[in-house]
């Protein structure tokens, strides 16, 4: 008797479940034993695997904890592909869904801020665009449209996630304060970099992803955050390596 794909691997990612009628290991004997120590094992690398990808979640929620979590997670989110470095994609959602972890309102969003992270750093190589890319007029600036790298990401949240994250991965960092931050990732060279964006930097990002140009991006985003830095915003993206090109179109005469 053969055993289904989808029987296997619900024996296999629960501790509970019984050795599935049928398996046999490679000298047709009942696979019992060592099934479970392939059980056991596939759930131990599973568990660090979430540790290495969400450092910042287990610090905060404390190692014990997060195998606690990781365990349920493995469960309700199999791997979906043999290379761990992406696994763990549902997990900001699955700490939103937990009502015992509602008191923390933050741990999706600093879950969101590793996971970019860590998406950041094995997305595609990009060519930055020249450093004199923008050295034109300012009307010609705000004529320019932007292409970024596939490194760049930006999480948006109403927490202080990137002062959570820095205070939890660096040595002296101030205690955060309580307000609503918005981070961009960069990859200038090897690591990604997080940084807090300016009050409506993100905003301005997402209008310059659908193809607004600069200038069309700032009247949208200044009618809703006044206070927008745009020159702030604009050269971390420049010192970040974000910008991949600049298109300007100008009228012909």
């Amino acid at each position: 008797m053969s055993v289904s794909q989808t029987t296997f691997q619900a024996a296999l990612l629960d501790a509970k479940a019984l050795v599935p009628d049928g398996l046999t290991d490679a000298e047709a004997q009942p696979a019992g034993r060592r099934f479970s120590v392939y059980r056991n094992n596939v759930a131990v690398s599973l568990t660090e695997a979430m540790h290495q990808a969400f450092p910042v979640i287990t610090k905060l929620l404390g190692t014990q904890n997060m195998d606690g979590l990781a365990g349920i997670f493995l469960r309700q989110h199999p791997p979906s592909s043999p290379l761990m470095m992406f696994y763990g994609e549902a997990f900001p959602d699955f700490l939103a869904n937990m009502p015992q972890l509602s008191h923390l309102g933050y741990l999706p969003d600093i879950a969101r801020l590793e996971l970019a992270l860590r998406q950041s750093y094995h997305a595609a190589d990009s060519q930055a665009a020249p450093a004199d890319a923008l050295a034109v007029s300012p009307e010609d600036v705000l004529k320019a449209r932007l292409s970024f790298a596939p490194s760049m990401q930006v999480i948006r949240s109403d927490w202080p996630i990137h002062a959570i994250w820095r205070f939890n991965t660096e040595a002296d960092a101030p205690t955060p304060e309580a307000h609503a931050q918005d981070v961009l990732i960069t990859r200038p060279e090897y690591d990604p970099i997080p940084q807090p964006l300016p009050s409506g930097g993100a905003a301005w990002i997402a209008h310059l992803q659908t193809g607004d140009t600069i200038g069309d991006a700032f009247e949208k985003t200044a009618a809703e955050t006044p206070d927008f830095d745009l020159g702030t915003t604009l050269a971390l993206l420049l010192q970040g390596g974000a910008i991949t090109s600049v298109t300007i179109e100008r009228l012909e005469t």
